[in-house]
């Protein structure tokens, strides 16, 4: 046998549920259901897309996940700087200053490395007929 309070939650239950169907009209539902099929439509485009399942990959390991973090970092750091500073009057001591800043050839590096492996991975895709 239920009690008085459990009787009185069912009934209040009841309520929302009833007062939600009122609130549901035709153009809510028809949104509703258009918007959730565009959503399981993309879902599958995206899974279908092998390219962004193995980027999803990669970026699911953990040195991928610390990279971009760093990468994070760098950005909003450098955003901070570059709105904190005058800036570069250029010429060729500034160009100097720059170079010698041990983060310059650090950043070169780390560019020139993606470089290269984008550019080995392209090629072997080519070479596949990819």
């Amino acid at each position: 046998m239920m009690t008085d309070d459990e009787m009185q939650r069912l009934v209040e239950f009841a309520q929302i549920v009833s007062a939600a169907r009122d609130a549901m009209s035709d153009d809510i539902v028809s949104r509703l259901a258009g918007a959730m099929s565009e959503g399981i439509t993309l879902l599958d485009r995206l899974t279908r897309n092998q390219g962004l399942m193995s980027l999803l990959q990669v970026l699911d390991r953990e040195d991928s996940q610390n990279f971009l973090i760093a990468l994070s970092r760098a950005i909003h750091e450098s955003s901070q700087e570059i709105a904190s500073t005058p800036p570069a009057i250029g010429g060729f001591s500034c160009a100097v200053r720059v170079v010698r800043d041990p983060g310059t050839l650090e950043g070169l590096r780390l560019l020139s490395l993606i470089g290269k492996h984008l550019s080995n991975s392209l090629r072997e895709q080519h070479s596949r007929g990819g």
